[in-house]
């Protein structure tokens, strides 16, 4: 099956990206969750928060500034360093 993710930059043509691959377990990761700062979406984050706590993986918590902007460059290289997934909270 061939997978298509439309960027919603203001990008003329769409790069194309390989997908990293899954992690086969959650067993001794670290995942992160990215606050974008939209509404609600720190609700969405604090029950995944309870989910991976529940089943003993490790979460670390971020937030972007303000919504309207891509995360900074040094926030993406924090989770990038810290965690092996992220999640990233798109909510209203």
């Amino acid at each position: 099956m061939t997978e298509v993710f439309l960027d919603p930059t203001a990008e003329l043509s769409a790069a194309s990206k390989a997908l990293l691959p899954r992690l086969a377990t959650l067993e001794g990761k670290t995942i992160g969750l990215l606050d974008i700062n939209k509404p609600r979406g720190d609700v969405l984050l604090d029950r995944l928060e309870q989910l991976f706590a529940a089943e003993g993986v490790s979460v670390r918590r971020y937030a972007k500034p303000t919504m309207t902007r891509v995360a900074p460059l040094e926030t993406k290289q924090q989770i990038a360093m810290e965690c092996d997934a992220v999640v990233e909270a798109l909510a209203d």
